[in-house]
């Protein structure tokens, strides 16, 4: 096999020196060559490079005669393809190349006519569907086995093509190679592995190797074998031994394969063959080590002497992948910061949640925007109240609402998964159910939601009704009738370890998104260092606030409305008290009232007459109110820091709130230093005007109290003007936190409530690369960012800057808040691990250049 000298040769003899490279030969011909390294019981071996695959695809084949030479005349066969990520996956692989008429009647001798039918029937079916692409029906009536069959099948394979089937192994591995070489650069093919992650021109490797046949006279079979389950990642011998067999037969041998290990259910290979099998073991754990990675190693037996034909790393549940690099770590084989590369930060979600078993069934009667991960089963409830009196029964519920508003809150805090018609990946449903960690599909838009007859009705057209079973997978996106197994979330030894391991190398803080005690908790629970916002409004839509907060909005006057706010201070008191409380020093960044006023105001019939009872006035008047206050486009009306400068009421009474719990926080521990966050800023004068308002609040309490304390004020950045104009804002406040989903929303001009409607097609036709509401636009939104952070710093040195939007939260994001020098992201307490462990993964990979976990050189 000559090649010219500077060109990677295009067939090479697999030895321990032999020039392969996993980017010219792929995955599996590199392994193939560390195991010969290690001295293991590798047949022969011959490894074509990409090249010579995509020379072959174009009619110009390899060197077959020079090929053949490297194995014995009368070996058979295999060839295998060799992708440079095993996921990639590759054309089925061909066994036996070589049998033949002459072939089969001198093994029928050596290994008896039986064994010999069998290698040569199952090369010649392999070989009429891959190689000639007949029909597999032709061979429906051909028996299962045996010399009969062996006849029929080669006269039906005559009869299809009008050619005897091919005797010569040259022509055979010849027609096998083109095969190959033009299935992997077929369209579907490359479809399917760019569905993987792989580059349009990603390049297909071959090894042909010397078949081991697994058939014969003496103890003969084949198996794979692992020290790993693949579920739990626990340490396990699994795998499967099936005598009398070629390949991977023995995966779907069902109750004909043995059990490796002595088991009281059947005989096992360690009974069979006790030496082949503490050879198995031995050769696995070796792998281990000298490879760093838990492998699955495909071996054959012949005649009791063992032989490897490949080891390919080990497939891996989320919890599994977690468990095995950690434990690779605290055995010494790779270092704990390669543990943290080996993880994609993306999994940590599934391990957080409830998932639905990967063997489950799946019975999908929808689809939409997998927007929370995690996957609940309960009943279908249509209304918020009717989640929660489920709740109060012990019932499971699934809230189903055309789209969530913040009165569905309380129904999605009793719920056990959500699912909307519409909305996207920054709709109010899809936010609230992440802080909750609750499983979320919005969008599901080949549904049709019947809110007044309590009924679902699926893609199908099947009808659910109030009180069916249904499933809510959040990670895919699918719904699910009935109630499929589930695996519960895992958040064990290895999961803290891994993360701690990050903590240790990342240089950016993790903050989280909380406006409730709860979720305070489980983000202290995950070592966020703080809250980033805690959306106040969230605490108005309690029955027993919605009311007074209702009354406030119909107040004429300024003095009203300061009584009744009054009625609503101890209360904010009381949730600002414990937010200090469970956060125990930790900042806490309390965003001042933000939604427009008519969000508290019922749009039906019936709630307006309760609303007309309960404030004592006539329906008419609330009807009227309720016109009143609409607006066109409410999400750039009258709202945030708006509100503040027009009804400072509201604002006078959240920052007392505040700073009277800041004093009681204090008094038990150390002092703590409120963050104060304006809301939709876009001017300098409106910093102004509140700022004022509030620093006059806080000397006010601190004089009734007697007591001083300090305070930091900061805006939220979410219009394309105060980004613009951060120089002039910067000097007047202590932070600037940029809200991404707003600032996105009015950079594009795209409502975040609606775009799901249409995104999809709109990033299919690449008109954008990404769902700019999932992934941060870096180009436009980012270039926004940018310039906020370099003039909002050069005004003012010292200013924390930071991301709370929904940005702050995905792991593809974080590598721009980093080199655009923010200080911190917060995210929904249920991503901060996944943005802990995405943070650390590239301060890593800038500081070593590693990208992703490579072999130790054998």
């Amino acid at each position: 096999m000559q090649n010219p000298p500077s060109e990677t040769p295009l067939a090479s003899l697999i030895t321990a020196t032999a020039p392969i490279a996993t980017a010219s030969h792929g995955g599996r011909a590199k392994c193939l060559q560390r195991l010969v390294r290690l001295d293991l019981p590798v047949p022969c071996t011959v490894a074509l490079s990409f090249a010579a695959v995509k020379n072959t695809a174009a009619g110009e084949l390899p060197d077959i005669p020079a090929i053949l030479a490297e194995f014995s005349e009368d070996a058979l066969l295999c060839v295998r393809p060799s992708s440079e990520v095993q996921d990639w996956g590759g054309p089925s692989a061909i066994l036996n190349i070589g049998m033949n008429d002459a072939r089969y009647l001198s093994l029928s001798k050596v290994l008896g006519q039986e064994a010999a039918a069998s290698l040569y029937l199952r090369f010649v079916q392999s070989y009429a569907v891959h190689v000639a692409r007949l029909d597999p029906d032709v061979f429906d009536d051909v028996e299962d086995g045996g010399p009969d069959a062996l006849s029929e099948i080669l006269q039906a394979y005559e009869a299809e093509t009008d050619e005897v089937f091919p005797q010569d192994p040259g022509e055979q591995l010849a027609a096998v190679l083109r095969s190959m070489a033009r299935a992997w650069e077929g369209t579907s093919a490359r479809l399917l592995r760019q569905a993987k992650g792989a580059p349009a021109d990603a390049g297909l490797g071959l090894v042909v190797q010397e078949m081991i046949p697994g058939l014969g006279q003496g103890e003969c079979g084949s198996g794979v074998l692992q020290l790993v389950d693949s579920t739990t990642g626990l340490r396990q011998l699994t795998g499967r031994y099936l005598s009398q067999s070629q390949g991977r037969e023995a995966l779907g041998a069902g109750t004909n394969a043995l059990f490796l290990e002595k088991d009281a259910r059947g005989p096992s290979l360690e009974e069979l063959a006790p030496e082949a099998f503490a050879s198995i073991k031995a050769d696995a754990a070796l792998m281990r080590q000298r490879l760093r990675e838990e492998m699955q190693v495909e071996f054959v037996i012949q005649n009791g002497e063992l032989h490897i034909l490949d080891g390919v790393r080990v497939l891996r549940s989320s919890h599994a992948a977690v468990r095995i690099a950690v434990a690779l770590a605290q055995d010494g084989i790779i270092p704990p910061h390669e543990a943290v590369m080996r993880v994609d930060a993306h999994v940590l979600n599934e391990l957080l949640h409830r998932q639905v078993a990967p063997s489950a069934a799946r019975d999908v009667i929808g689809s939409g925007i997998a927007a929370s991960p995690g996957a609940a089963t309960g009943h279908l409830v249509f209304t918020a109240a009717d989640a929660q009196s489920g709740a109060a029964r012990g019932e499971p519920c699934v809230l189903v609402r055309r789209e969530t508003s913040p009165e569905d809150v309380r129904g999605m805090h009793a719920a056990v998964a959500v699912l909307t018609g519409k909305g996207g990946m920054t709709s109010h449903a899809a936010v609230i159910g992440r802080g909750l960690g609750l499983p979320s599909i919005v969008g599901a838009s080949d549904m049709t939601f019947d809110s007044r007859k309590k009924q679902l009705i699926s893609c199908k057209g099947q009808v659910f009704r109030a009180g069916d079973i249904v499933t809510i997978d959040g990670s895919s996106g699918e719904v699910l009738a009935g109630e499929p197994e589930m695996l519960e979330a895992a958040q064990d030894d290895a999961f803290q370890a891994l993360l701690a391991w990050a903590d240790e190398v990342r240089d950016i803080d993790i903050r989280a998104n909380a406006d409730t005690p709860a979720d305070a908790q489980t983000a202290r629970n995950f070592n966020a260092q703080g809250i980033g916002l805690c959306r106040t409004e969230h605490m108005f839509f309690d029955p027993g606030r919605l009311t007074v907060m209702r009354e406030m909005i119909f107040a004429e006057t300024s003095s009203r409305r300061a009584a009744v706010l009054a009625r609503l201070l101890p209360m904010q008191r009381d949730d600002f008290h414990e937010l200090f409380r469970i956060m125990e020093g930790l900042p806490v960044c309390i965003r001042l009232f933000d939604p427009p006023l008519h969000e508290f105001l019922p749009t039906s019939k019936s709630g307006q007459r309760e609303l007309s009872e309960a404030l004592g006035i006539p329906v008419s008047d609330v009807t009227r109110r309720v016109e009143d206050m609409a607006e066109y486009n409410p999400m750039l009306g009258l709202r945030g820091v708006r509100l503040g400068v027009t009804v400072p009421e509201i604002y006078d009474m959240q920052a007392r709130a505040i700073f009277e719990a800041t004093l009681l926080a204090s008094r038990d521990r150390a002092p703590v230093v409120p963050e104060v966050m304006i809301p939709l800023v876009s001017a300098k004068r409106e910093v102004e005007l509140v700022k004022a308002r509030i620093d006059a609040v806080a000397a006010a309490v601190a004089s009734e109290q007697g007591e001083t304390f300090d305070y930091r004020l900061g805006i939220m950045v979410e219009t394309p003007r105060a980004a613009l104009r951060a120089a002039e804002i910067a000097p007047h406040t202590s932070f600037l936190s940029f809200g991404t989903n707003d600032l996105t929303q009015m950079t594009y001009g795209l409502s975040r409530d609606d775009a799901g409607r249409f995104m999809s097609n709109y990033v299919q036709q690449g008109v954008f690369p990404e769902d700019p509401f999932h992934v941060l636009d870096v180009d436009g939104v980012g270039e926004l960012l940018k310039l906020g952070v370099q003039r909002g710093r050069e005004a003012n040195p010292d200013v924390t800057l930071s991301i709370c939007g929904e940005h702050g939260g995905n792991p593809e994001s974080i590598a721009f808040c980093r080199e655009a020098g923010f200080d911190y992201v917060s995210c929904s307490p249920f991503r901060v691990p996944v943005v802990r462990l995405a943070a650390a993964q590239l301060a890593i990979q800038e500081k070593t250049g590693v990208v992703s976990p490579t072999y130790e050189k054998i």
